[in-house]
């Protein structure tokens, strides 16, 4: 089969590069424009450019995907098939154009946490388990037909970028599987309607920063999960002495705090524990503002509290 490859950051790299060395056919990757980024404003190719460049892919990155040019350049490759792993979402004259349709890879196990932050969300939901599927597009997000799923047993104490490195790979085997068995036609397609039946379903939107101020009012399960979720993007953060303090990583304690939420207690060396609603939580891994990111003895050192 002929294939088109869409995605844009490094968790689509993995995959390309897996239908690559499983001998599939990638006739194009379609990716982000290149932007400028930084102090420097320095041009930044996105990370699947970069691999389709360093493997001699054809590349194309239109600023809009319904661009007359852009279309009749998608029709000339006569893709059988297209793919889509952490890409924007595509109209239906896209989407719609290979004869054997267009999949995509999500990192949750639809239909659960269909949107845009599967992963972070599933973390900061205390879930125990998460896992990866393929399914092909139709119009709404994330609702097609599921052909593949895998499962992934979470421990409790991963944060949403541990968990995002085991469902890169563990998608990339999935999205092969899913392309051979489309090429061999073994594969069945369930309806998510009928899955999501008496299915209390919970749903994964985009993080804002107003969902990253940690609120110590809760309990300290999940303020800790909360850390977790935003670990190491987009970042759970507080404020201290009237600066903003990113918590990349912590350790929670249940127990009565004795102190009001919010309040904190330390040694100033080695401990930094925030009261919530039924315990503590003690932070490891902080910034603060204009500030590095350090280990809490190191801010510690620095910071008198």
């Amino acid at each position: 089969m002929r294939i088109i490859f869409m995605g844009t950051p490094q968790f689509a790299v993995a995959s390309l590069d897996a239908l690559l060395k499983a001998g599939c056919d990638i006739v194009a990757v379609i990716t982000a424009p290149d932007k400028p980024a930084g102090r420097g404003q320095k041009i930044n190719q996105s990370a699947v450019k970069q691999y389709a460049d360093a493997n001699g892919i054809k590349t194309l990155q239109p600023e809009k995907l319904k661009d007359p040019d852009f279309l009749q350049e998608l029709e000339a490759l006569k893709a059988d098939l297209q793919v889509v792993v952490a890409f924007r979402m595509l109209p239906e004259v896209v989407w719609n154009m290979p004869p054997k349709g267009t999949i995509n890879l999500h990192a949750s196990l639809l239909p659960q946490y269909r949107g845009a932050a599967p992963i972070n969300w599933a973390i900061i939901n205390g879930e125990k388990e998460s896992g990866v599927t393929t399914f092909f597009l139709k119009h709404d997000i994330d609702t097609g037909d599921i052909l593949f799923t895998e499962k992934v047993t979470l421990t409790g104490k991963e944060t949403a970028g541990d968990l995002h490195d085991r469902l890169m790979n563990k998608g990339a085997g999935l999205l092969v599987k899913t392309v051979k068995g489309i090429e061999s036609g073994r594969y069945h397609e369930h309806p998510q309607e009928e899955l999501a039946e008496g299915m209390e379903l919970k749903h994964a939107p985009k993080l804002f920063k107003t969902d990253c101020l940690v609120d110590f009012n809760k309990p300290a399960e999940q303020v800790y999960n909360l850390i977790r979720g935003l670990s190491p993007v987009p970042t759970a953060y507080t404020v201290l002495n009237d600066k903003v303090l990113k918590i990349y990583n912590a350790d929670y304690e249940p127990g009565e705090p004795g102190i009001a939420a919010g309040g904190f207690v330390t040694d100033n060396k080695t401990k930094l524990k925030f009261a919530t609603k039924d315990g503590f939580i003690s932070v490891t891994d902080v910034q603060l503002e204009g500030k590095k990111r350090m280990a809490i003895e190191e801010f510690l050192r620095g910071n008198k509290l």
